[in-house]
């Protein structure tokens, strides 16, 4: 059997344009049945996408919640954890698509890893993960607007000044 090819984003445009507003609506409608991820996408575009702060509190809420549960009884658990909670952060900063909230979300989330106990300075992994995002968050601030690099590269400099 043979694997389905799939359609080209262009190709899906131009066929959208030809299908009705109630056509539209059940095609989003099977989207969020078939796969969770197309699910919380529609969430977010629905009803979050108007109010992007309240978007990164409430993200921001669930890496406090997923980073109460890390497991640190000894690195190779910690590792897990912060990477999981790592993976949903993306997941969320990709629904988003602004530099802003990835920026907020991704400094919010080396923040706790900076308070996690024991220690990230202790594990060459987690030390080189906090790292890795820590450039990450630079890259992305070098392609905003002027004013907003220089709010997001004093902000930055405070985190990193607060882990020493």
């Amino acid at each position: 059997m043979s694997k389905m090819k799939a359609a080209t984003l262009s190709e899906i445009k131009k066929e959208l344009q030809h299908k009705s507003e109630e056509d539209l609506q059940s095609l989003c409608l099977s989207l969020s049945r078939f796969k969770k991820e197309n699910k919380e996408l529609l969430t977010y575009l629905l009803f979050e996408a108007s109010d992007e702060e309240g978007y990164i509190q409430s993200v921001k809420t669930e890496i406090d919640l997923q980073f109460s549960e890390i497991n640190n009884q000894n690195y190779y658990w910690m590792k897990k954890t912060v990477r999981k909670v790592l993976r949903i952060t993306r997941k969320y900063i990709r629904y988003s698509k602004k530099k802003t909230t990835e920026v907020e979300l991704l400094m919010y989330f080396c923040q706790k890893l900076l308070t996690l106990s024991p220690s990230i300075k202790g594990n060459t992994v987690l030390h080189n993960l906090y790292e890795r995002l820590v450039l990450s968050i630079r890259k992305t601030i070098s392609k905003m607007e002027e004013d907003l690099q220089y709010d997001y590269n004093t902000q930055l400099e405070h985190l990193l000044y607060g882990e020493n």
